[in-house]
């Protein structure tokens, strides 16, 4: 259940047209939210001053914009580095949901040009909203794909999923589970026949019990590549999929370069997608 959501706004992007949609939502309409701006440290009190000020003109009009209940939202503005302080914030709040504007940026590219959702994505233990910054429209949300395997997070997913769609008039739910095509020859799951998928049927008998219409998914392939292709071939509004708990295992202050390297199904996806992303996380 969402109950607390913290909006990271920028000034740009797409992340309070996100939040419109999200509240159009009845289930969602019960969260509070946290606006939150970052104001960059400054080497004068002088240019503290102007960044104080702008930062504050730019969270007035996102409150303003956002038009929501008077007595569900806080606006909050903080000095320091903008990924330190998303992650902080969250802690604070307790968030069941952080919502953050991404560029786009992979691996190496997102070290260097200094990345806060990559490096939010990498320190929070929270779910993540990631919208990406004006490369896509952001649409009422009607079709949800989840992708599905046998871990708990991906059962958050579904979850998720299905109380977002209850509610929601014309709702689909696309229920994917992709098997490479190693897997697919040493086992009985079948992409031609995802209706024989142990992990696809077990999700559609959820999906049933709220009357929610339902597509099933089983693709062969890479995993990423097959999502983001079936992203496209179905219009989908918002993709929901299970992620793990990223946090470095050596030092929390810092990320993970290896798996920032490396080619998990949740950074493939993050930055190819084109539809908003929201990745589940169970609380270790």
């Amino acid at each position: 259940m969402i109950e607390k959501i913290l909006l990271a706004d920028s000034g740009v992007g797409n992340t309070e047209a996100m939040m419109k949609v999200l509240m159009d939502i009845p289930t969602i309409q019960r969260a509070s939210v946290t606006v939150l701006h970052v104001v960059p440290s400054q080497v004068s009190a002088e240019g503290m001053t102007a960044k104080w000020e702008e930062g504050g003109r730019t969270l007035a009009g996102a409150i303003k914009n956002l038009d929501l209940d008077p007595t569900r939202v806080t606006a909050v503005l903080r000095e320091g580095d903008p990924k330190d302080v998303v992650v902080k914030v969250a802690d604070e709040i307790d968030a069941s949901l952080i919502i953050i504007g991404s560029r786009g940026l992979k691996g190496l590219k997102a070290i260097l040009e200094n990345s806060v959702s990559q490096y939010v994505f990498q320190l929070a233990s929270r779910p993540m909203l990631l919208v990406k910054d004006d490369l896509y429209t952001v649409r009422p949300i009607k079709r949800v794909l989840v992708a599905l395997d046998k871990s708990d997070s991906a059962r958050e997913s579904l979850n998720l999923a299905i109380t977002l769609l209850r509610d929601i008039k014309g709702g689909e739910l696309t229920l994917v589970h992709t098997v490479s095509n190693l897997k697919a020859k040493l086992s009985d799951v079948t992409s031609s026949n995802p209706n024989q998928d142990p992990i696809l049927m077990a999700a559609v008998s959820e999906a049933k019990r709220y009357g929610i219409p339902y597509r099933l998914e089983a693709p062969e392939g890479k995993p990423g590549t097959r999502i983001c292709q079936l992203v496209d071939d179905r219009n989908i509004d918002l993709l929901i999929l299970g992620s793990p708990d990223r946090r470095p295992s050596i030092a929390k202050g810092l990320p993970d370069l290896d798996r920032l390297l490396g080619e998990s199904l949740s950074d493939y996806v993050r930055v190819y997608a084109n539809c908003p992303v929201l990745l589940t996380r169970i609380a270790s």
